[in-house]
């Protein structure tokens, strides 16, 4: 939140804002950036280094370096990851390495830029917004969970965290979104908790891919009320259920609409 409201009150006077941050939590602070930043004309782009920056060997420079030239030149209006040569989309974005230099990747969204001897954009960019109408947003909701689904998971463990004052759940489920549905308990209580306007998202375990509704294995949890996160990452399914319950604005219908909307570039929603 601290890192919003120091972008909100100087947006006015930088063309591009670099974050540094650290690895671990690097894809959350993005993904939640990319919804609490509404109407973004500028970009702001978070780095870190896997080897600190003062330790011999270390490739913070490069990746600094990289950033800020990437924020001076380029005026991609997002919330960008800028590591080891690459320009992520934030919402996009993945840890997936402890120690190696390629720490970040983007699995299901093609990169934003590489900088290799010339710097390439590879997808089009996005159109700025008009700087008046900038903001960003000030209520994140808290009461939201990942709730990872695992052969042989107990009822008596789900059920709780169900039945609790939680407000959103975003499932992690097998393959393209299913879950065991024995015993039948299970979907009873996901489908009470929706019955009582719990946003509850489901979205894969796998690196890579996408929920498939039209899948019959999946459409258990389509005919209970959860909503289809197709190809979202677990960081940008959460943040952006924090991002959406925190709405007081909103009312329940319009919540669960934009939780399947495309409204970051987090998710691919197939041509109709």
């Amino acid at each position: 939140m601290r890192i919003g409201e120091e972008i909100q009150r100087n947006y006015d006077y930088y063309d591009g804002f670099v974050v540094l941050h650290g690895t671990d939590t690097m894809a959350y602070t993005a993904s939640a950036l990319s919804f609490m930043c509404e109407n973004l004309g500028k970009p702001i782009i978070l780095t870190g280094a896997q080897i600190p920056i003062f330790e011999v060997r270390s490739d913070g420079i490069d990746n600094l370096t990289s950033s800020l030239i990437m924020a001076g030149l380029y005026k991609i209006p997002e919330v960008l990851v800028c590591f080891d040569n690459n320009v992520l989309r934030g919402n996009r974005t993945r840890k997936r390495d402890v120690e190696g230099f390629s720490a970040f990747t983007s699995p299901n969204a093609r990169p934003i830029a590489t900088l290799e001897i010339s710097i390439k954009i590879e997808v089009p960019i996005l159109e700025a917004r008009e700087a008046e109408n900038f903001r960003v947003t000030e209520n994140m909701a808290q009461n939201v969970m990942l709730l990872h689904f695992y052969p042989g998971i107990p009822i008596d463990n789900v059920k709780p965290i169900l039945q609790s004052n939680i407000k959103g759940v975003v499932l992690l489920t097998y393959g393209s979104g299913n879950i065991t549905i024995n015993p039948p308990d299970l979907l009873n209580a996901i489908k009470e908790a929706v019955d009582r306007e719990v946003i509850i998202i489901n979205i894969t375990q796998c690196f890579k891919g996408s929920v498939n509704p039209a899948y019959a294995a999946g459409m258990n949890l389509t005919r209970a009320g959860v909503i289809c996160g197709r190809d979202m990452t677990p960081e940008a399914a959460l943040t952006k259920l924090m991002y959406v319950i925190g709405k007081k604005n909103w009312d329940h219908k319009k919540k669960r609409e934009v939780m399947a909307k495309n409204i970051r570039e987090e998710i691919t929603i197939p041509d109709s």
